[in-house]
């Protein structure tokens, strides 16, 4: 069954979010080095139930909080939300070092 595996915050001070979880859920957050603005967000343990994300700058893109599903076959779930009635915001894409 597909499940959320990631979410994404998109503040427009992501320094100052990052700052704020940090300090009120403890979560720990490291500035990615990849080419665009993105901290990695890890809530807990791997051994908890949950997930982690990350907090990027917000852009027209990005307006709100996101969560990543993970399927067995994008073209297939494509090809469900479209037959559902659902709308695709976005072409898929490759994350480099990610999928």
């Amino acid at each position: 069954m597909p499940r959320v595996v990631h979410f994404e915050i998109p503040p427009d001070d992501p320094e100052n979010v990052a700052k704020f979880y940090s300090e009120i859920f403890g979560w720990k957050i490291e500035k990615w080095e990849g080419p665009v603005e993105y901290w990695l967000v890890t809530s807990g343990d791997d051994d908890e139930p949950g997930i982690n994300g990350a907090i990027m700058r917000r852009d027209e893109l990005q307006p709100n909080i996101s969560n990543t599903i993970e399927v067995n076959s994008m073209d297939d779930t494509l090809n469900k939300i479209a037959a559902g009635g659902g709308t695709v915001l976005a072409p898929k894409m490759a994350v480099p070092g990610v999928g």
